[in-house]
Formats: structure tokens, sequence, C-alpha cells
């Protein structure tokens, strides 16, 4: 048995809301410890830091997305400006080891700055044993070796993990969640996903490009429902027109091989007719759920909701006093910017300073091509809560850039209280709309009318000028429409 060590505060998982959170402990001044027992990708089995969005999820995804977005332009892309790639080919397995070789250095960043910081890397997995204010006991159990330290504050940011289907057991070689997807050695000829939200669509594209006949399995009747209704549909539009096949409305009713080893997907459409669809991989990706039982929260008392999400308040506490939750494991988007603003807010409440988050100023990405960006309300939300509200929108097809850039589709829309001018929401169908998000994002902080934007200078040609003329056609008119 290790002596026993006493923390400030201890942070349990080293996700992207953990690890962000115990870094801010320490620039706090506070004595901190982050447990963390999930290997995930580490070839010598070591517990990783980064949880879900840095080992199997956002950054391994993007770096997937953009190396497929370079082949589909060489190939389909190129010759329009006169470029001749003739032949191109894709080397998976090289593909994924840049991959794997961009999450291995992140992850041994966040160690680095563990050290700088003076964060305690707790390798292991820990469980809550007794405990009330000021004084919880917590052990960290790796390898048959078990520690025991003790903590004034919890920090419960353990994540979540892909929601799982009955009767469909996932394997991650022909049947996969996100992190299978991710790892494919080959092109499969024909990839089914189940579940056409924010990780269906992406993995499908990443693939799409590079050679698969992708089926989208969708049991909603209309695509991406937390977007703006004019964005889903923008977006159904263009990605059905690049080749993704989406069966909306449909109901998978179980999965099986035939003598060859294919695997047999059978579902029902809206009508209830039954179908069968082959395909040589599978990914299930119909969201996540908390991870928030076995780690001993009922030994405290704290609180979980019937979905087991933790209960907090606005401001991350549980209803136990000195432990708080955030990220995945709690209310609101899974996202892990919004995991790092709630630890980062949470570390300065416990250091005794005024930390908050503005859970209306939280923006949302999709990294398909184009992209989908957006922040603040949408139309659907103001016009169910009665609010009078303007809208301008803004096509990229009379943006100079985009037509440059050889990419002129979606648009730009801004939606602006009728009164105030102040704006409300902010959403974008564009290839660089992750980057274009920030401006409007901070508006929406600072409470900008539709005008302050459109009185803003902004460097021409840009594509973000088209935030400008949608801002303007919110109010007295677009300059350039």
């Amino acid at each position: 048995m290790v002596k026993e060590e006493v923390f400030d505060v201890l942070v349990i998982g080293a996700g992207s809301g953990g690890y962000i959170a115990s870094i801010r402990a320490g620039q706090l001044g506070l004595k901190v410890g982050c447990a963390e027992a999930n290997p995930y990708a580490d070839p010598t089995g070591e517990p990783r830091p980064g949880g879900t969005c840095l080992n199997v999820g956002c950054i391994p995804s993007k770096a997937l997305l953009s190396s497929s977005e370079e082949f589909e332009k060489i190939q389909r892309h190129a010759g329009v400006h006169g470029i001749r790639a003739a032949g191109a080919t894709i080397d998976v397995p090289t593909m994924i080891s840049r991959k794997d070789a961009i999450v291995t250095k992140m992850a041994k960043g966040i160690e680095y700055l563990f050290r700088k910081n003076a964060v305690a890397f707790l390798k292991g997995y820990a469980t809550i044993l007794s405990g009330s204010a000021g004084e919880f006991r917590v052990s960290i159990s790796r390898d048959q070796q078990t520690q025991q330290v003790t903590a004034r504050h919890l920090v419960i940011a353990t994540g979540s993990l892909p929601r799982q289907l009955p009767g469909i057991t996932i394997d991650n070689v022909d049947v996969c969640d996100n992190a299978g997807a991710l790892s494919f050695q080959s092109v499969p000829p024909r990839l089914t996903i189940i579940g056409g939200g924010v990780v269906g669509l992406e993995l499908g594209s990443v693939w799409r490009r590079l050679g698969s006949t992708v089926t989208v399995i969708e049991a909603l009747p209309e695509l991406l429902p937390m977007c703006d209704v004019e964005v889903a549909q923008e977006m159904h539009k263009l990605l059905a027109a690049q080749g993704l096949d989406f069966r909306l409305g449909a109901r998978v009713t179980g999965v099986e091989r035939n003598q060859d080893g294919a695997l047999q997907l059978r579902y029902v459409d809206p009508s209830g007719a039954p179908h069968v669809l082959g395909c040589d991989k599978l990914v299930v990706a119909v969201g996540r759920v908390p991870i928030s039982g076995a780690i001993g929260l009922e030994r405290i008392g704290v609180k979980t909701t019937e979905r087991g999400f933790v209960d907090v308040d606005q401001h991350c506490r549980t209803s136990v006093e000195g432990v708080y939750a955030i990220g995945d494991v709690v209310r609101g988007p899974m996202l892990a910017h919004k995991a790092e603003d709630e630890g980062v807010m949470v570390m300065e409440r416990i250091a005794g300073q005024a930390g908050h988050v503005n859970y209306d100023a939280i923006p949302s990405i999709i990294y398909t091509s184009p992209e989908v960006a957006w922040v603040g309300r949408t139309e659907q939300e103001l016009k169910a809560a009665g609010t009078a509200y303007r809208a301008g929108k803004f096509p990229f097809s009379a943006n100079g850039r985009a037509l440059g850039n050889g990419d002129t589709s979606g648009f730009v829309k801004v939606l602006a209280d009728a009164k105030s001018d102040i704006v409300l929401g902010v959403h974008i169908v564009s290839t660089y709309a992750s980057e274009m998000i920030g401006e409007a994002t901070m508006a929406i902080e600072f409470k900008a009318a539709a005008e302050d934007i459109g009185r803003i200078s902004h460097a021409h040609p840009t594509l973000y000028e088209a935030l400008r003329e949608a801002a303007l056609a919110a109010g007295t008119g677009a300059l350039n429409l």
C-alpha cells in the first residue's frame, strides 16, 4: 500500500474537461491529482490522458477527415485548376499511422503540461470509498496495486461511452463503434452506418471520399434535428449529392452474417416494410451515454438522473458539498470545449473566484464537407418560444473568395431580435465554417447587435465577409446581394 496523499482537489478522468480542469487548478496554486485508467490506443498499455476526444474522437477523426479531403481534391477537384494528377491512390495504413502519431504527440503534450503545472497524474481506476465535505477518500487501482488518497474536493469528469444497440455486438473489427471506424486498415467496399448524427456523418464522409459506398441508416424522419431546419435541409441535399445514401425513418431489427461472411443488416422502413442491406463493415453511431456507475458516487450520496447523468446546478455543483461534475457526464451538449469551460469554471470557484460558463454561447461544429457550425438559437427554437426576430442570409455563391477557392456551397444566416437587434443565433454552412464561427460566438457572448457586426470592417476578399453580409441582411440589407 502506497502512503496516502492529500489533495486540495482530485479530478476523476483525464479527458478534455478533466485535464484542463487539472491544469487550471495547478495554475491557481491548488494541490491537484488527476486519475485516469483507460489506456486507449497506447501500445504499452499505459493509461493515457486526453479521453475520448483526443484518443478515439475529435482529434483522430479530424486527422482522417483531412487526409480524405486531400485525396478527394487530387482525384476530383484538381482538374478545374489545370492540375493533372491521374492515378492517385490512397495508402490507408500510412494514413492511419499519421493519425496515431498525432494522437500520441498530443497525449505526451498533456503529460508535459501536467508536469509543468504540478498536476499529479494518477494512473489507475478511481473508486470513491467514503467521505463528506472537506475529506473524501478515494482508491486508485492498477495492476493489483492500490493507492488511497484523500481530497478536499472532487471533480467527476468521467465522460461518456458509445451507446449500444440491443442485439448488436461491437467487435471493432467488422461491427464497430467510433473507435473501430478510425482504424480500418483498408477501404471497405460497402460501409453502413447506423446513426445520421455528427459522428455518423463525419465517419461516413471519410470513407466515402476514399471509395466506400456508404449507406446511413437513421431512425428519425429528418437529418440533423439539432440544427437549424434550413441548415439541415441544405446538408441533406449536399451530402446526398456527394454520394451518401440516406435511409431515414428506418428501424434496425438485427445484424447477421451470410455464408461468405458478409454482414446483413435488417431494418424496416417508415411504412413497416422489411429490408436487408449487405455491407462489409458496420459502424454503430447512435449517440453516447454518461459514465457514472461503478465509481462509488452512491457511497457519498451524489445524485444521478434516470439517464445516468450526474445532477448538477449551473455551476456544476452536485448534491454533495465539495463535489462537482463536468463534461459529458452532466447535462448539456457532449462537446470537448464545453467540458473544458466547465473545468475552468469549477476550479476558479473552488479557488474562491467567480468562474462561469455562458451556455448560450457554446458553438457546435460538424466536420463534414462543407462543414456546419452554429451558435445560439435556431429559427425553430425562436418560433417555439414566440420570440420576434429578423433573419439575414448570404450565400457563398456571391462571395469572391469562395469563387476563387472553387467551393461556393452553403450560406451564413444571422438571427437577430426584432426589437433590440441583438444577435440570437448564427448558422454557417461552408468549407471553413469551423474557423468562422468564432466571431459569431464572440458576438453572442458580448451581446452584439447585428448592426455591430455589419459596421465592423471585414478584410476583403475573405470567406468571413459573408457573416457581415448576413448581419446586414438582417437589417438594412446586404451590400453584395
